[in-house]
């Protein structure tokens, strides 16, 4: 007598799961606090611990998740980053242009002066 084959397929376990880099929660956290509270220095902080998490996640082997928080808080970083130094290029040049401006005008504004100096 033979045994029938069976159809029969035992149930799939499930795998692990993959945990959240902590660092990449961080940088994203970061990166808002760098848009409300404090500019630069949480921009700062997302851009270091974004970098940071990418290379975990990299080296962990599939063992962690987290990429795209890790990228949206590099995205939010750099962006700061870059908006604070486009403004303080523009406090700048405008400090050169009009400085000089105001010292040629300064005494009388057309013969009169202010509060009467």
């Amino acid at each position: 007598m033979t045994i029938p084959e069976s159809n029969y397929t035992p149930p799939a376990y499930p795998t692990a799961t993959k945990r959240d880099s902590s660092l990449a929660i961080v940088s994203l956290i970061a990166g808002i606090i760098g848009w409300t509270v404090v500019p630069f220095i949480g921009s700062i902080v997302a851009v270091i611990t974004g970098h940071l998490a990418k290379k975990e996640i990299r080296e962990s082997g599939g063992t962690m998740s987290g990429d795209g928080m890790a990228l949206a808080g590099l995205i939010l970083g750099y962006t700061m980053i870059g908006f604070a130094l486009l403004a303080m290029i523009v406090v700048i040049v405008a400090l050169l242009v009009f400085v000089p401006a105001l010292s040629q005008t300064s005494g009388s504004l057309n013969g009169f002066t202010p509060f009467g100096w």
